[in-house]
């Protein structure tokens, strides 16, 4: 494998009202949407092998946008699911922060200490992300480029290890719906590019800390 351009999906409704969503199944927007097709459009001068993307509904969809009309082969990789985030699944951040302490707050600080309840632990995110990249390099062998579109927060888990940054500052990172990052393992070539949307009204990069 050549290099990796890693993908977080549009804009999904969840989102668009700053409300969490992990291992929920919530649609894109119609914002998502465009965001998605906006990126198709850049990424036209880019010839890829493979794409792979999440299971989730928001990650598929904004592949097989890109996708549109090009015959590039798609697989589903349940390791790039988005990282569970347990009790706080379809609530807002607002209703999270208003909890005694802000526990919104302290999770920002450090997801690992103040990790939701019920929520996937960070290190069990990173390792399995590390495991489905090391088999798409390994099914690429020559030299080629990859696509895999998944989510902020397994993105950012699978970065912060390119970087040598610990599990406990990846919100650090910064990664817009509808962004491409671009890896040659383990070096980081680009991160959190947005330029495709420059045109797009409202595309801001979605809700911030809220996968």
């Amino acid at each position: 494998m050549r290099a990796l351009y890693l993908v977080r999906h549009g804009q999904s409704v969840s989102n668009a009202v700053r409300r969490f969503q992990g291992i929920q199944d919530v649609p894109l927007s119609e914002l998502g949407r465009r965001q998605a097709a906006a990126l198709g459009a850049a990424l036209r001068v880019r010839s890829f092998a493979h794409v792979y993307a999440s299971p989730l509904g928001r990650a598929r969809h904004t592949a097989e946008i890109i996708l549109a009309g090009r015959s590039v082969p798609l697989t589903v990789v349940e390791e790039l699911r988005e990282l569970s985030l347990g009790d706080w699944e379809g609530r807002t951040v607002e209703e999270i922060r208003a909890l005694p302490g802000d526990p919104y707050a302290r999770w920002v600080r450090d997801p690992v200490e103040h990790l939701p309840p019920g929520a996937e632990p960070l290190d069990a995110v990173q390792q399995r992300v590390l495991a489905a990249m090391r088999r798409i390099a390994h099914a690429h062998p020559d030299g080629e480029d990859v696509l895999v579109v998944a989510h902020g927060g397994v993105i950012s888990a699978y970065l912060a290890h390119c970087l040598g940054l610990p599990l406990s500052g990846i919100w650090r990172l910064t990664l817009s719906n509808a962004s491409v990052s671009s890896v040659a393992p383990p070096r980081v070539l680009s991160l959190n590019d947005t330029a495709h949307l420059a045109d797009i009204d409202g595309s801001s990069g979605g809700a911030g800390l809220s996968p």
